[in-house]
């Protein structure tokens, strides 16, 4: 008989839909009375975008953020009409009708968006608009805003929004002077719901909520407190098998470029991860993996498809082909993955690849 797709697989990614929907929860209550939405770009930070909207729109969260329309019409059909579904990147030019059929909410960006927004005939959903103060990203700029200020009452708005740039450092005087510009379009538009925080953004204190807050990678368990412990679950759990188990003599060189020489003679396990499946280069020589409780060093370079980890102090018991070192789990975090690699743990997330089997445990009814 053909093996199951878990037999088959080189790797296994575990996501708790009930620790995303735990930490939806958390935030919502540390938040309130500021609604709670659940940005799920991305694909839901890598988890899967349609079984976390599914688990957290269960739970009772009823709004939604992603980053494209191509997103926003896939998130609706898995939906249904019910859910306010709002895409941050806005219209691109010749896409606004697209948004009304599919009832996705554009966050106007520019003033050609506002514009081609205002110009689409028929009814259409309130928009949200955005103004930047400091991120220089996305959002108009506030000459913009002044400029579109006597246009935008026609275009029915609904939401104003703005991004914080420095909210994972608490003292960054930045995040005050984002504040006080978002209060300042704020008195010039009263009438709007107001949004100015994100995952770290809700940790600032109650003066950065306003009306409704939009965590992302918090949801996922990323640390929204650098620094500080993690009030977040962590929500996955990645295993790449052994593939094959080698002796190696003081002096031999492991993986390309000889980037590894060994110091003394040792047992190699070659698992089945690599940059292919989002597991990051930059690990090379920094990583490591844990095998029945013990940490398990990675040598020399991840290649594609593998990684080499030295299990010569291992229990004999648990090297064979097939066992699993665990690469993000209770020993070592997507943050922990994240610092060695050089990056951030939304890195980390978002680049976890199509080729892990993936086995969700379903929230809690």
């Amino acid at each position: 008989m053909p093996a199951d797709a878990a037999t088959r697989a080189g790797a296994i990614l575990e996501i708790d839909l009930g620790a995303v929907v735990a930490n939806w929860r958390l935030l919502a209550a540390k938040a309130a009375p500021a609604a709670c939405a659940a940005v799920v770009k991305a694909d839901g930070y890598g988890l899967g975008a349609i079984p976390v909207a599914q688990a957290l729109l269960a739970a009772g969260c009823g709004r939604f953020f992603v980053a494209t329309l191509d997103e926003g019409i896939v998130l609706r059909a898995a939906l249904g009409p019910a859910p306010e579904i709002a895409v941050f990147n806005g219209p691109l030019p010749g896409s606004a009708a697209e948004f009304v059929a599919a009832e996705l909410i554009p966050v106007l960006n520019e003033p050609g968006q506002i514009a081609a927004w205002t110009a689409l005939a028929g009814p259409k959903p309130r928009p949200m608009l955005h103004v930047d103060t400091g991120l220089a990203r996305l959002g108009l700029s506030q000459a913009q805003f002044a400029d579109c200020l006597p246009c935008i009452a026609a275009i029915g708005a609904r939401t104003l929004i703005s991004h914080l740039a420095c909210s994972e450092t608490p003292v960054h005087p930045l995040n005050g002077r984002q504040r006080t510009r978002f209060l300042a379009v704020k008195q010039r538009l009263p009438h709007l719901e107001a949004s100015l925080a994100a995952s770290s953004g809700i940790f600032l204190g109650p003066e950065f909520h306003f009306d409704l807050v939009r965590p992302g990678a918090a949801l996922y368990g990323v640390n929204p407190c650098p620094g500080r412990r993690n009030p977040m679950r962590p929500t996955v759990r990645l295993g790449a098998k052994i593939v094959q188990l080698r002796k190696i003599d003081r002096g031999e060189s492991v993986g390309y470029g000889a980037a590894h020489i060994m110091d003394g003679p040792g047992l190699l396990a070659t698992a089945a991860i690599g940059y292919a499946d989002g597991w990051p280069r930059s690990l090379s020589h920094r990583g490591c993996g844990w095998l029945a409780g013990k940490r398990v060093k990675l040598l020399g370079r991840v290649s594609m498809d593998l990684a080499t980890f030295d299990v010569t102090a291992a229990p004999p018991a648990e090297l064979y082909p097939g066992n699993m070192i665990e690469l993000i789990g209770e020993h070592y975090g997507v943050d922990d993955a994240a610092a060695d690699a050089g990056t951030i743990g939304y890195d980390i997330l978002t680049a976890l690849g199509a080729r892990y089997h993936r086995v969700y445990r379903d929230a809690p009814a």
